[in-house]
């Protein structure tokens, strides 16, 4: 009468398949350590940029995500390429008509302004400039208790240097630190870009 062993079977592969597959699983694990290594860098970096706040009060945890939201608009000078992106409660009220339909945007919309320098590509075939190192994220949101002498707005600048790769609230970036230069569009609540057509 033959006896089921109770221990557990063994693959009994020839010597060059076991070869391979050992391989395969150091790569693989290889593999998963770098993607770790990579994600759990990128969360320090967030933890970093996220534990900022500007001399005038506003957090950069406020705009956490910002690296996904919807563009709004883009825009360059001779320095500077911008691109311009919201949080879906102000692309929700751009979507309706604001700010021209009269509304103003409501409270907890956010806008951001991202800032690269620009090179020229070296692989297009025709003369175009691209983004080349990230400087600086430019916020705004709006909180009407909160910034009620800046017509709701708070602002804020966060640099960004590449050599150590990390943020830095400008230190002069008070709340209401792009309100001057905001007035001249406050008829459009203070939105110098609209929500471009796509």
């Amino acid at each position: 009468m033959s006896t089921v062993s109770s221990s557990p079977t063994r693959c009994n592969l020839p010597p060059a398949a076991a070869r391979h597959f050992g391989a395969f699983a150091v790569a693989g694990a290889m593999a998963l350590l770098a993607i770790g290594g990579t994600v759990l860098h990128a969360q320090g970096q967030d933890k970093d940029k996220y534990s900022l706040t500007s001399p005038g009060g506003v957090a950069f945890s406020d705009f956490r995500g910002y690296e996904d939201w919807s563009v709004v608009s883009s825009a360059r000078t001779d320095e500077v390429l911008k691109v311009i992106v919201a949080n879906p409660t102000m692309i929700k009220a751009f979507k309706t008509g604001v700010p021209g339909n009269g509304h103003p945007f409501p409270d907890g919309s956010m806008i951001a302004k991202l800032q690269w320098k620009p090179k020229k590509s070296m692989e297009a075939q025709f003369a175009v400039d691209v983004p080349d190192v990230f400087t600086q994220a430019f916020v705004m949101e709006k909180d009407s208790k909160r910034f009620p002498k800046s017509g709701g707005w708070g602002y804020a600048l966060f640099n960004y240097d590449a050599a150590s790769d990390k943020f830095t609230a400008d230190p002069k970036s008070l709340a209401d630190c792009g309100n001057t230069c905001h007035t001249a569009v406050k008829a459009k609540d203070y939105i110098f870009h609209p929500y471009q057509k796509r």
